[in-house]
């Protein structure tokens, strides 16, 4: 069997704790990630990396900071965008407004700074739950790109609002080539995925995971509601924050507080609910659905008769395609495409004994 567990025996506590267990999982990460980091690099073209690489991993990290509040918290929010406009502009202000900071400390102080925003819009989960904090926290959405727009002073008194990245250097080397972003943007994301892992692991995790299933339980046994449920708005903060600046200086190079709207926020919640709630690679698999999916669709399209089909309908008709299919995976796998993954990996350990 390529994917059994015989043999295999922990010997420590230690082990118990390990993010993978069996080998066969750390050897795959470990072909995944210099295959990312070394093969990629000399495969890709600028097409990929800038169109379909970066903004995957973008939205990748996105979906996990909404997870992190939604599908392990419990805490339903629509406020996503707008704390990655929060990371992105605070971002822009610490690298442009303080002289030789570092370009990742400037993506580290975004984050926190999105994540004292959502900490604030957090409060009234203490006392709503549910579709009333959707309501909160569409507040958010409305409140940061109104204020980003009112006050100048935020894209440097640029009349359009719209801020442009700095020269992304660390260390004295360039990440300016599509190349150099990916890069930069996959060493960020997979050391934030790796915090993220291990956050969902830890005793917070556990007390996120008791809040979600019976808040009312978890406060009989002693977990602090306020602070579980605070402690979740902010470290989402964070990392929608830090995407959000990957988003304005990695994949855009220049944006403006539109371009975090509703319609973004939506876009992350279908990465969460498509990949699955709960789920760490769940936001992988729904980031890809989200990024290839339309592209699918637009490379089918164009093999359709000439004329067939309008520009303008064609766009409208992707839309509906795409609602449809998301409807639909969702009524026969609700539990997303990564219970698709788990059913694959139980047969894998079976497999051949069994099929």
């Amino acid at each position: 069997m390529l994917y059994q567990e015989a043999g295999q025996f922990s010997t420590r506590y230690a082990d118990d704790r390990h993010l993978f267990r069996l080998r066969q999982d750390r050897l795959g990460l470990a072909l995944l990630l210099a295959f990312a980091f070394v093969v990629v690099p000399y495969l890709g073209n600028d097409y990929w990396f800038s169109a379909i690489l970066i903004p995957f991993l973008v939205l990748s990290l996105a979906g996990l900071g909404l997870n992190l509040l939604t599908g392990y918290a419990g805490q339903l929010s629509l406020g996503s965008a707008a704390f990655m406009a929060v990371g992105a502009f605070a971002a822009y202000n610490f690298e442009l407004r303080v002289a030789g900071l570092p370009l990742l400390a400037s993506f580290l102080l975004g984050g926190v700074v999105a994540a004292l925003v959502a900490l604030l819009f957090g409060l009234p989960s203490l006392r709503i739950k549910g579709f009333y904090l959707i309501v909160s926290t569409l507040a958010a959405q409305f409140f940061v790109q109104w204020a980003l727009t009112k006050f100048s002073w935020f894209s440097n008194d640029n009349p359009s609002g719209v801020i442009t990245a700095p020269k992304l250097q660390i260390l004295g080397a360039d990440f300016g080539s599509p190349a150099g972003r990916y890069l930069l943007t996959l060493g960020v994301v997979a050391a934030l995925f790796w915090l993220g892992c291990n956050l969902v692991r830890s005793e917070l995790g556990r007390h996120w995971m008791a809040v979600r299933d019976m808040d009312t339980a978890a406060a009989v046994i002693g977990i602090p509601l306020l602070k579980t449920k605070l402690l979740a708005f902010a470290l989402s903060g964070f990392f929608l924050g830090v995407a959000g600046a990957l988003w304005a200086f990695t994949y855009l190079g220049t944006v403006e507080p539109h371009g975090f709207d509703l319609n973004r926020s939506f876009q992350v919640l279908f990465i969460v609910i498509i990949g699955g709630l709960g789920s760490i690679l769940g936001n992988f698999l729904g980031a890809a659905f989200i990024v290839l999916f339309p592209l699918l669709l637009s490379n089918l399209a164009g093999l359709l008769p000439a004329g067939l089909i309008d520009a303008g309908q064609l766009e409208n008709l992707q839309k509906i395609v795409f609602g449809a299919l998301i409807i639909a995976f969702l009524i026969r796998e609700p539990e997303g495409l990564a219970r698709l993954w788990r059913r694959l990996r139980e047969r894998a350990r079976l497999w051949p004994l069994r099929y």
